[in-house]
């Protein structure tokens, strides 16, 4: 096998596969990145869950496959000066690296140790913009579930209808949902649940560009194609939560507010609790305003955000985290927020009335109610 290549495309190449490489394994061969020249070059990791697999041109004089060690080959590149990469590997798996006046003599192992990435065949498909399929994920995986006792919900559920995406993660606390309409649907309306951890990669892999990635569903596997780059994962199995029931919206109480300033306020209250002194952060709802404040032994602190609108002397607490998390990736300026009572969930909406995106956080009850 021998290749010649630029070194920042092969870093790269290298540092995108490795995201699938696992860790520790049972495999040796799993704690490596496939190498497989031919045409082109590819890179490919797995971890028997998730795999990452991309192409880069290369002038290949000699084709061939084998493995390198995850760390130590990313490491290496990593090193090099920017320049050229030569690679070359004989019969006995014995890989020579050189760029500039650099060299590195590593053992590679056999290709043939490595499991093959499951194929995916093509039942459904949709076509979507990688800066709208990163900004859906980014704005809804924060309220994916770490609950391994309900493994559905440690992944986002992906709905597919004439009338475009949505993205729904949900953690029994809150939930996070995202729309989009879309230009191509194949195969008309299917739905499915992505795991988590995979969506992460797959919002690292997407550029903020027009250009399309293509998500392709099998009936075990999904595969994103983003560019050069395959990322294939298992399709979680399950009931996913029926979050149309789940989410009420004959609220009584809507008021708006700017969502930075929101943002501010608890981040302004928030000061006095810890990870050892956790409290809630009660909010009055006014007229015109709503008054923050929460208490630890660290402190008191109390804060007002300006509003638009009536809250009818509401009280109501929040797990302040999960309240900032909601207005941090909520894409608007100003929201819209709607409330019943202080044991009922508070809705967020976009104040311009487009229901491009809605998360919902529960209260947590407070100790005077």
């Amino acid at each position: 096998m021998k290749f010649s290549c630029e070194k920042l495309l092969l870093q790269s190449a290298v540092a995108t596969a490795s995201r699938a490489v696992a860790a520790k394994s049972t495999i040796p061969a799993l704690e490596g990145v496939l190498l497989q020249a031919g045409s082109q070059l590819t890179v490919s990791g797995y971890n028997m869950q998730t795999g990452i697999r991309t192409t880069l041109e290369t002038d290949v004089t000699e084709e061939g496959a084998l493995v390198l060690p995850a760390r130590l080959f990313g490491e290496i590149i990593r090193r090099l000066p920017d320049d050229i990469v030569t690679f070359s590997s004989d019969k006995g798996l014995n890989v020579r690296l050189t760029c500039g006046d650099a060299a590195y003599n590593i053992t590679a192992l056999s290709a043939e140790d490595y499991p093959e990435l499951p194929e995916v065949e093509d039942q459904y498909a949709l076509r979507i913009r990688q800066q709208t399929l990163r900004s859906m994920i980014s704005e809804t995986s924060f309220a994916v579930s770490t609950d391994e006792a309900r493994p559905i919900h440690t992944g986002s559920l992906f709905e597919i209808t004439e009338e475009g995406l949505t993205v729904v993660s949900v953690d029994g606390f809150r939930l996070a949902l995202r729309r989009e309409p879309l230009e191509t649907v194949k195969g008309g309306s299917f739905r499915f649940v992505a795991p988590g951890a995979a969506l992460n990669e797959v919002e690292k892999i997407c550029s903020d560009t027009e250009e399309e990635a293509v998500i392709t569903l099998g009936s075990r596997h999904l595969l994103f194609e983003v560019g050069n780059t395959q990322l294939i994962c298992r399709r979680l199995e399950g009931e996913f939560l029926d979050y149309r029931a789940a989410i009420p919206r004959s609220n009584p109480i809507a008021v708006t507010a700017a969502t930075k300033a929101l943002m501010n306020s608890i981040d302004r209250v928030s000061v006095v609790i810890s990870e050892k002194q956790k409290s809630p952060v009660q909010c009055v709802f006014g007229m015109g305003k709503v008054s923050m404040s929460a208490k630890t032994v660290n402190g008191e602190a109390s804060d007002i955000c300006p509003i638009d609108g009536d809250g009818g002397s509401l009280t109501i607490g929040f797990n302040n985290r999960y309240l900032m998390d909601a207005l941090k990736y909520a894409p608007a300026d100003e929201v819209r927020i709607e409330l019943n009572t202080g044991i009922s969930p508070c809705i967020i909406l976009p104040a311009d009335g487009e229901e491009r995106f809605l998360y919902m956080v529960l209260p947590v009850r407070l100790k005077n109610s």
